[in-house]
């Protein structure tokens, strides 16, 4: 490997760069994972038989914020996504088709001015996260035996600043 790719690999240490070359970008992802994925198909295997047309999906979107350390530039992002499928029976009464969970995660580093971390953690980390997310639950509904669950790009600004208009109750570890 040559000198450029190891001081580009080692640049993801937390920001500093043994070589001595260029200090981390602002965003650096270190990591991302599934924290938790639960699906199921509680009418199984009926609702496979009565299901006469597509399901109505609602969909829940959230996101959190932590650091991981006291202090420290490292966090914890989770994009946390619920898809509750209903259908009509034969007798015109709802049926849960199906419950998608899904918690996808990812550790970033943050190299900004401490006014742009909560920006920073709710809107460009789940923006980097989200086609990970979306293709996770595409690919669990697919293989649970329904059309794949495709969810529209989501405007991660317009979420953030209704967040901001609502009461700080259960308001993100990302104003540190």
């Amino acid at each position: 490997m040559s000198e450029t790719q190891n001081n580009a690999l080692n640049g993801a240490n937390g920001g500093a760069n043994p070589a001595g070359g260029q200090p981390a970008g602002p965003l650096m992802m270190n990591l991302q994972y599934t924290k938790d994925l639960s699906f199921e198909v509680p009418g199984a295997p009926e609702i496979f038989t009565t299901l006469r047309e597509q399901p109505r999906i609602d969909l829940s979107l959230d996101v959190q914020a932590r650091p991981l350390q006291e202090g420290g530039n490292v966090y914890e992002v989770a994009l946390q996504i619920r898809a509750d499928a209903q259908t009509q029976d034969g007798a015109g009464a709802s049926q849960t088709a199906f419950i998608a969970e899904l918690v996808y995660c990812g550790i970033f580093t943050l190299n900004v001015e401490p006014n742009m971390v909560e920006p920073l953690l709710l809107v460009e980390c789940p923006r980097l996260l989200f086609p990970f997310a979306r293709n996770i639950l595409a690919d669990v509904t697919r293989d649970g035996g329904f059309p794949p669950v495709l969810l529209s790009p989501i405007d991660f600004v317009a979420l953030w600043q209704s967040r901001r208009g609502q009461p700080q109750a259960g308001a993100p570890a990302a104003n540190a």
